[in-house]
């Protein structure tokens, strides 16, 4: 599930080319995560990387996350808290 929730939210993410830094990248539904790369490719590996990390600290954190494409994240509760600290 975190795997097609991360792959949903990557099909939303935006790039934009900067005059002298590349590119920027970030996801409009998701408050939080962003990227720059020297390419575009190189600000989508690290936006995805970024996703991850911050998506793995939300949930430890218990925030509620927007339901991207049909696919949520919130089950309530510190449920999904507990099989993080477990697989950790």
């Amino acid at each position: 599930m975190l795997t097609e929730y991360l792959e949903k939210a990557m099909k939303h993410a935006v790039y934009e080319e900067m005059e002298e830094c590349g590119f920027f990248g970030h996801i409009r539904e998701l408050k939080g995560p962003w990227a720059q790369g020297a390419s575009k490719e190189e600000c989508q590996a690290d936006l995805r990387q970024v996703l991850e990390e911050w998506l793995v600290l939300a949930l430890r954190e218990d925030e509620e996350l927007p339901e991207i494409e049909g696919v949520s994240l919130n089950f309530g509760g510190k449920r999904w808290t507990k099989r993080l600290a477990v697989a950790s």
